[in-house]
């Protein structure tokens, strides 16, 4: 029976930002992470709010359905929280959340996720990513608009197509049920890490035999190394055999730090949330999947392309322009050298240099001398085969002379 051996979760803000918006959970059968964002509002509170929701599924359940229908109520539970305490507290308006989960059950895994956190998988030494992220740019790339590597680089590669948080009641919402089996190692994540290190170096890091908290930690680092712009945040869950586990469940990120949490006049008085100190950081755009924004930004992207393929006309236009101005420059000046060398049985003196480029002559005859070859000495006739430099018309015309009174009579 495959099941949990080992599992370990670690966050770290980034370089860049000054708070972790991000949260996640390593429990006895369910992990996840969820990374918030806000702009004014708080990603924090929305990562954190949802993270305390969504644990409450960690539990044993019957079958992989009923962990799977379990984990899709528990993020529906979560987007109905974030949305009650907006309307509690305005403030907050704009927060939101991408969540991805699992629950581990014998053999078999149940998946929920939302955003553009991801789940990967290694298994015999290959990784493979489980999720699709919901973000403009997977769209785009999806419908073979743009590659891969453009996506990494799409200046709307923030751009969220699907959260939990205050926008939708019901989010649409991924859910599958896949097996495991004894070996596998799962990988849950922020776009913190994904961002910066490549999916080579995530492979690297999941196969390289550390155990499951130092790989945690060696991803985190890697990440940092990279530059870090954003918060960071690991899940690793080991699959094993019939092994008792020991590890116990952890929060780490938004949802571990103590929190005062206070009651608000409103609807609701049951609720509470967290009173924290709000940062107008906004490193991901969400907007909702609505068929007249994405005509939108496609055609945005469109003329984005049609002002790269005009600047990539207008180089090239350039380029050549400045090969030809080159080559028109260096023509004219081989026009100012002359020699003297054989045309036929006669000495000439030619126009330009004695190289050609291909089918290009770069010389021709200035003026026959009538000279006879056969009535030179055998050295300067040798001399005038091999042709002789001159480095004006004047030096060329002296060199002409000079053969002449070495003719032998």
């Amino acid at each position: 029976m495959a099941t949990v051996s080992h599992s370990a979760a670690a966050s770290n803000v980034g370089k860049v930002r000054s708070n972790n918006q991000d949260s996640a959970y390593a429990g006895r059968t369910l992990f996840l992470v969820a990374d918030g964002m806000g702009g004014h509002a708080g990603g924090d509170v929305a990562s954190s709010i949802a993270t305390k929701r969504i644990i409450e599924a960690d539990q044993a359940y019957p079958s992989a359905q009923d962990a799977e229908f379990a984990l899709q109520a528990a993020l529906i539970g979560a987007n109905a929280q974030l949305a009650e305490t907006v309307f509690e507290h305005t403030e907050l308006t704009g927060m939101g959340t991408t969540v991805s989960a699992l629950i581990v059950l014998e053999n078999e895994v149940a998946i929920a996720h939302i955003g553009d956190s991801r789940i990967y998988l290694l298994r015999d030494n290959e990784l493979s990513q489980i999720t699709i992220d919901h973000t403009f740019v997977q769209r785009l790339v999806d419908s073979g608009r743009i590659t891969e590597a453009e996506a990494m680089v799409h200046p709307r590669r923030s751009v969220l197509m699907r959260v939990l948080g205050d926008v939708e009641a019901s989010p649409e919402i991924d859910t599958s049920i896949l097996a495991t089996i004894t070996g596998d190692r799962w990988l849950l994540c922020s776009d913190g890490l994904t961002g910066v290190v490549s999916h080579t170096g995530i492979a690297s890091a999941l196969a390289s035999g550390a155990n499951a908290q130092d790989v945690a930690d060696l991803l985190v680092k890697e990440s940092l190394d990279g530059g870090a712009p954003d918060n960071v945040t690991v899940v690793i869950v080991d699959i094993g055999e019939g092994i008792h586990r020991t590890d116990s469940p952890v929060i780490v990120g938004s949802a571990a730090n103590p929190l005062a949490f206070g009651e608000e006049p409103g609807r609701n008085r049951a609720l509470r949330i967290p009173t924290l100190r709000l940062h107008p950081v906004r490193e991901t755009h969400f907007e909702p999947d609505s068929q007249d924004y994405l005509s939108e930004l496609i055609e945005e992207d469109a003329r984005r392309a049609r002002r790269r393929r005009a600047t990539w006309l207008f180089g090239v236009i350039v380029l050549v322009l400045a090969i030809v101005g080159t080559s028109i420059l260096s023509y004219q000046w081989t026009q100012t050298r002359y020699f003297v060398g054989a045309q036929d049985s006669t000495v000439a003196i030619y126009q330009g240099v004695q190289q050609d480029i291909g089918p290009i002559k770069l010389s021709s005859v200035y003026k026959d001398t009538n000279i006879n070859l056969s009535d030179l000495r055998v050295y300067d006739r040798q001399l005038v085969e091999q042709t002789i430099n001159a480095g004006s018309l004047a030096d060329a015309q002296a060199i002409v002379e000079r053969l002449k009174d070495a003719i032998v009579e």
